[in-house]
Order: C-alpha cells, then structure tokens, then sequence
C-alpha cells in the first residue's frame, strides 16, 4: 500500500506503455508537487506469445500480469490502456478503477511508406492488422485491400512494414502520437470509415480497493467526460458478452451541454452482416445507455452473430 508521497507504478514493459506510465508521472507530479513515483516494469504473457491469443485467454494476456503484480502488493497503481482489459468479465476482486484520464484521439490511421490512402491503394495490397475489428470493416468499405496477420507493439509493426512484411499498416492515432511517430501516417480515418474499440484512446488507473492513500493521490487525474464514455462502452461490452474474436466497435461521446450518445456496431467477421445503434441517453446514466444500446443490437441478432465466431482472437 502506497504512502502519499511515493508511488509505484506497474505497467506492461513496451515502449508505449511506459510512455503511457510517464504521463500518468508527470499529470501526478503536476497535482502533487514533491511525490515520487517508481515504474515496475511487466513482461505480460501476450506481449511474449506471437501464436492465437486466445490460447492464452485473449486480452487478458495483456492484463494478468500487472494486476498480479498490483494484488501482490508489489505495486501501487496500475496504468492500463482501457481497450485491452476484458470488459465481458468484472476486474479483478479487490480492485477498482480510481481515474480515467482525459481521452486521446479515438481515430485509426493508415500508414503507407509512399503516403497512400486506402482509395488510392491497388487492388490486393497487403495491409497488416491482426484486429478483427479493422479486418471485418475493410471488407465492408475497402474489399480490394487483403489484411495479413501481425502482431506485436507499433514500433515492431514499423519495423515489419519496413521489412516487407506488408504494403501498409493500420494503428491507433493516439498510440503513434504517444511513442512520437506521427510522422508515419498517411491518412486519419473517420469514426465511420473504422469504428474503433471499446475503450479507444482512455487509460485507466486501477488500485486496490482498500489503498484509500493512493486513490485519493490520483482521483483527481480522472476526466469526467472519459468516465462516462468508459462506463458507457464497456458496460455495452458486458452486456453483449463478445469475446475477444467478436468484431465489436463502438463509442461513446459525452457533449459539452453534458447530453450522452453512444454508437455501436457488431459484424460478421466477413463484414457481410453490420448491425448497427445510436442512441442518446437523455435521462438515462451511462451504464443504462451502454445496457440499452447492447438491447438494440441483440434485438437485431447480435446474440446470433457473436456466437457463430469461433473464439480464436488476435489483439486490435
């Protein structure tokens, strides 16, 4: 359990989440001038394995490790990109989310060594993504395009893009401007070309649930407007009980006059079946929007869809 003036800060080992660890240092140091903070760096099983996740319990391989770390008492808080925590199961007892930071950018781009756009791309070109999400919204809006698996974190996929392992990339906007390479981008895709993940571009800060001490030291990092879009998605997320292979997208946008709306999609993995919600809470919490807008896909089949999807998986 952390004291007030010294934090420690587990984290998985990549370059992006330590870069994601040294915003959370430098937002505490800013609310709490003279706090120290020390990283405890993870390997996680899913950043070791290249195989099918799912042989390794799909993104929770992310997850496992830090939050061992963090029940053991080894750590203090824990930095995690929303997006990979499984939202189809409760965190684990004894632990709490205490601070969502304020969202990043929600946006995929697409990286292409001479600066294309997927319309200008020819037929057949090998565009590298192991997310289900990205494969099935290309065959919707890009069919000429053909996605080959890669995994492993950004700079590894430049790495493999360089090497000729494929023609183009797509990544997360927020997660190239976290490790400096917005450079590489070609073109920034809408919301609607691809819709992007659960819990696109938030990082949470999860404690143990009786560590008042260090709850209380990052409360006030959390964004209000990023708590009840995370609380929208992923209870839309529990309630479709996708698993890891479910070709679930989604997002939730809190206005400034403080009105809520949430817009989902659920596909076929061929892209052949879209089902589609956009709702707006009016009254309701954001949790009841994320249970309501998941009531509107299963009325339109999503039960049916998720469930016919082998539960194979590789990370968005």
């Amino acid at each position: 359990m952390s004291s007030t003036d010294h934090i420690r800060i587990v984290s998985r080992s990549s370059p992006m989440a330590l870069a994601q660890v040294e915003r959370v240092r430098a937002e505490l140091s800013a609310l709490h001038p003279g706090i120290r903070t020390e990283v405890v760096p993870v390997t996680t099983s899913g950043d070791r394995w290249m195989g099918d996740l799912s042989k390794l319990g799909g993104k929770g391989a992310f997850t496992k490790e830090v939050d061992a770390a963090l029940l053991a008492g080894e750590a203090d808080l824990a930095v995690h990109c929303i997006k990979d925590v499984p939202a189809d199961r409760p965190l684990p007892a004894g632990t709490v989310f205490a601070a969502y930071l304020k969202r990043d950018d929600i946006r995929d781009a697409v990286i292409h060594p001479e600066g294309l756009t997927l319309d200008q791309m020819p037929e057949g070109t090998r565009i590298g993504t192991s997310s289900v999400r990205r494969v099935a919204q290309l065959a919707v809006t890009h069919p000429h395009v053909e996605c080959v698996p890669m995994r492993g974190n950004a700079n590894r996929r430049l790495e493999k893009l360089a090497a000729g392992d494929a023609d183009a990339l797509l990544l997360a906007v927020s997660g190239l401007e976290r490790i400096g390479r917005t450079d590489v981008i070609s073109e920034m895709l809408s919301v609607d070309t691809m819709c992007p993940p659960i819990g696109a571009g938030v990082l949470g800060l999860q404690c143990q649930e009786d560590d008042t001490a260090t709850i209380e030291a990052v409360a006030g990092l959390g964004d209000t407007d990023a708590w009840k879009e995370v609380t929208a998605e992923r209870m839309l997320l529990h309630v479709l009980q996708g698993h890891c292979n479910s070709p679930i997208a989604g997002f939730a946008k809190a206005e400034r006059d403080g009105r809520l709306s949430l817009r989902a999609r659920v596909f076929s993995p061929d892209g052949k079946t879209v089902l589609d919600a956009h709702e707006w809470a009016g009254p309701l919490d954001p949790a009841t929007l994320g249970t309501s807008v998941a009531v509107a896909l299963l009325r339109q089949g999503a039960r049916e869809v998720i469930d016919t999807i082998p539960q194979s998986t590789t990370r968005d």
